[in-house]
């Protein structure tokens, strides 16, 4: 019997070393082509780069996988709770392998039931990170071998960590702190026990308990999540019972742009941190970037523009409905699919459901649910004569001219855009012409709010920085810049009067003043004040074209300016941006200006990689106060203008303001500078102008360039829109003056003929050391007339008035 029992024995110990063998050999096969499980100690998962305006304020996110990575000490209790209590209880106390859990999915699969899932947090980990998503017995074994030496490499915090960041949990959001966004709108730390279990119940399948499609299954399963934290002691059995007893209330974070004003701002820091850093690095990198954007600006800035484009869209009629559907059914259902401007909030679509002579019946777009779905809700309302007589001007193919009633503008089925107002609903129409306004800090240039367009929804193209347009006369300031760089005075008189110039094939050119009229003989402050063309093409003549080339490029305005004299009334192309960075250099003292609209960019551990701010402060890490004085920024950018230059065409500059082209900007109540700028035939008009701590510069035009209309100048289009938005800038902020540079000496003279004078007619001018006002009346530009043919008092006022006819002034 004993011999058998050896025998027996024995046979067992060979099968036994036979099997161990076997298996040996199996994994040992299976953990040779493993991968290197050491990869995650520098694992860098791809992260949302997040978009800051300069008050902190989210403006936008830019990810392929929404995710937002938290290291393990920034995830709350709670939420480490609900993930353990559902995914792996007994996480913190097993190698790497729930022994336990891989029985009882043994058992059932000898059973022939179907394979399940027993995998600790650590093996997800190395599934996630390192494996496939195959249901094969082969991986399984795989994922238990780099478990268990996942563990012996790394911290048990520093693996949930891996797998808190990593998880997908649904609605495009990987990792904990990004789910609690996309879900809740809320950081992980405010998250309540109900919300903590949700996001714990979706690991294993996060669109079979899809909140919206779903969402018996996903409170079923995130009560399930309670009970666990219940009973592995994580909450008391009150805590859990309230918990249970609570709806599931989601409130989805939206992505893309979040200020709503701020789209066009956004898109270009997108432009620009992708050139800079790569896309990957934009969507994958985890960048945080703070920009120069003040949103109050901005608002004003959006405000402003869109004001002026409708007004001036509006005056010029109704060109008919968005588009048209049936509606012989539920209206609801095809209006809903029509596509709305999203930024602009004020404005809705709607039907017409019926019209009659004085009044307008319309149905609403419905709105969205949380869901997306259609909401099922109908609104009506009604739009009275009187908000939409702006419309009776029909501007449309079939007919136009003035009608009489509401039923001649719209029909049946006819989808608009309404406006819901204090005096109820009215008719909105997008407008055809467009403009761009930029708000620069002229010591920084940091951009402080831009538009470039009425909407960016409509149309994504940046009219403030991808627009090349005619400046006009707005240009002029650097021509006279120029000259007052180089010897002439804002006393220097030149001949206002007509012009010949060989035009290089034969004919001659012959530029106009805006009145079609000639004042004689006028100082450069009246050139300027009056924008005068025909001074300004004589001044360039004098000086040479290769100068005011010069200047231009220093300015920042052209990369290479064509030394043509019709270039000098502003014939060169270029942008709102550059225009303001230029009258920028002007504002604060003649330091070159690099426009900026981002502060800063960090990386993913918060590292500082890019910085716009460069001036040095050498004393401002002193470790101790020995009564020294307080450290001083050294600026040590270049200066491209003379100060005493830049404050002199500033002061011509504020002449424009209080008796020039822009008298408009004088409501304002405070010193100003500026210039107004048409083009031929009334396509462009713009206005650039500064106080000392803010330059703001707007344009307005049809994008494919034609005529807006006789008077539509800079003076009266784009002005009044500086107007609108510097009011509210500048509010509450008390009024500064243009500080005049030491060593200047102020002499009164006469505003005609620039000589000393302390009558009527004067004006107080700023001279350079070693200048002064002329003693003898010299007149540049004479060619062969003679001084004596215009005496200044020849320059009447009427004279003057009709130059200024219209506004602006510009190129003709």
């Amino acid at each position: 019997m004993i011999r058998l029992i050896g025998y027996f024995f024995g046979i067992g110990a060979v099968f036994f070393l036979l099997v161990a063998g076997g298996v040996a050999w199996y994994l040992d096969k299976v953990a040779s082509d493993l991968p290197d499980y050491q990869v995650l100690a520098n694992y860098e998962p791809p992260v949302t780069t997040r978009v800051h305006a300069s008050d902190g304020s989210l403006m936008a996110e830019y990810a392929r996988q929404r995710r937002l990575y938290l290291p393990i000490q920034a995830i709350p209790e709670r939420v480490k709770e609900a993930f353990l209590s559902a995914e792996d209880k007994n996480f913190y106390s097993h190698p790497g392998i729930d022994v336990e859990g891989v029985g009882r999915a043994v058992l059932v699969l000898a059973k022939g039931g179907r394979m399940q899932g027993a995998s600790t947090i650590t093996q997800q980990v190395a599934k996630n990170f390192l494996l496939t998503n195959e249901r094969t017995f082969d991986r399984k074994i795989k994922e238990a071998i780099l478990a268990v030496r996942i563990e012996q490499s790394y911290s048990k915090d520093r693996i949930l960590e891996l797998y808190l960041n990593e998880i997908y949990l649904g609605m495009g959001s990987y990792g904990v702190a990004a789910a609690a966004l996309a879900y809740f709108d809320k950081s992980v730390n405010e998250l309540t026990l109900e919300e903590a279990a949700y996001l714990a119940a979706l690991p294993k399948a996060p669109e079979n308990y899809n909140p919206f499609r779903s969402a018996d299954r996903a409170i079923e399963r995130r009560n399930w999540v309670i009970d666990q934290m219940e009973a592995n002691g994580f909450a008391t059995a009150a805590e859990a019972s309230e918990a249970r007893a609570k709806p599931l209330t989601v409130n989805p974070n939206r992505s893309g742009t979040y200020l709503a004003s701020s789209e066009y701002f956004t898109e270009e820091v997108r432009r620009e941190i992708g050139a800079r850093y790569g896309i990957d690095k934009l969507y994958d990198g985890g960048l945080s970037v703070r920009t120069t954007l003040d949103p109050k600006l901005q608002t004003y800035a959006r405000a402003a523009l869109q004001k002026a484009l409708l007004n001036f869209d509006e005056a010029r009629g109704y060109r008919g409905p968005v588009t048209r559907i049936d509606i012989a059914s539920d209206w609801g259902v095809p209006l809903g699919e029509v596509k709305a401007f999203s930024d602009v909030p004020e404005w809705r679509l709607a039907v017409v459901l019926s019209a009659e002579n004085d009044s307008v019946s319309i149905g609403l777009q419905p709105r969205r649910e949380v869901s997306g779905a259609l909401s099922a809700e109908r609104e009506v309302g009604t739009i009275a004569l009187g908000n939409m007589r702006w419309a009776l001007n029909l501007q449309t193919p079939e007919r136009s001219g003035r009608v009489r009633g509401a039923d001649d503008v719209v029909a049946r089925g006819d989808v608009v855009y309404v406006q819901d107002t204090d005096d109820g609903w009215r008719l909105r129409q997008p407008p055809k012409v467009q403009g761009a306004l930029v708000a620069m800090d002229p010591t920084t240039g940091r951009v402080l709010a831009m538009m470039g367009g009425f909407s960016y929804a409509e149309s994504e193209f940046n009219r403030a920085t991808q627009a090349m347009r005619q400046p006009g006369s707005s240009f002029k300031p650097v021509v006279y810049a120029a000259a007052l760089d180089n010897g002439y005075t804002p006393a220097s008189v030149i001949l206002d009067a007509p012009i010949s110039l060989p035009d290089g094939n034969g004919g001659y050119w012959e530029p106009k003043n805006y009145g079609g009229e000639a004042a004689g003989p006028s100082t450069l402050r009246l050139g300027i004040e009056k924008s005068r063309n025909l001074m300004t093409v004589r001044l360039a003549k004098d000086m040479g074209m290769k100068l005011v080339a010069e200047y231009a490029h220093r300015f920042g305005i052209y990369d290479n300016l064509a030394p043509y004299l019709p270039m000098s009334l502003g014939a060169g192309e270029t942008t709102v941006m550059r225009m303001v960075s230029a009258y920028s250099v002007m504002a604060n003292g003649g330091r070159s200006i690099e426009p900026s609209l981002i502060d800063r960019v960090q990386d993913r551990y918060g590292r500082t990689i890019y910085r716009h701010d460069q001036r040095r402060c050498d004393e401002c890490n002193a470790a101790e106060w020995h009564e020294q004085l307080e450290p001083q920024l050294v600026d040590d950018r270049q200066q491209v203008l003379d100060p005493m230059t830049a404050y002199q065409i500033t002061s011509m500059m504020e002449g424009v303001v209080e008796r020039g082209t822009a008298t408009l900007v004088k409501e304002l109540g405070r010193p100003v500078a500026g210039k107004t700028g048409t083009t031929n035939d009334e396509k462009d008009a713009w206005f650039v102008g500064y106080t000392p701590s803010l330059v703001t510069g707007v344009y307005l035009g049809y994008d494919n360039p034609q005529p807006m209309g006789h008077g539509s100048t800079g003076g009266g289009l784009a002005a009044p829109v500086f107007v609108d938005f510097m009011a509210k800038a500048l509010d509450g902020t008390p009024p500064v003056p243009f500080k005049v540079p030491a060593g200047m000496t102020l002499v009164s003279v006469d505003r005609r003929s620039g000589m000393a004078s302390k009558g009527a007619g004067s004006i107080i001018e700023a001279f350079k050391p070693g200048t002064g006002p002329s003693d003898v009346y010299n007149v540049i530009g004479m060619d062969s007339m003679a001084a004596s043919d215009f005496p200044p008092a020849q320059i009447s006022p009427e004279a003057e008035q009709a130059i200024v006819q219209g506004g602006a002034g510009g190129l003709f």
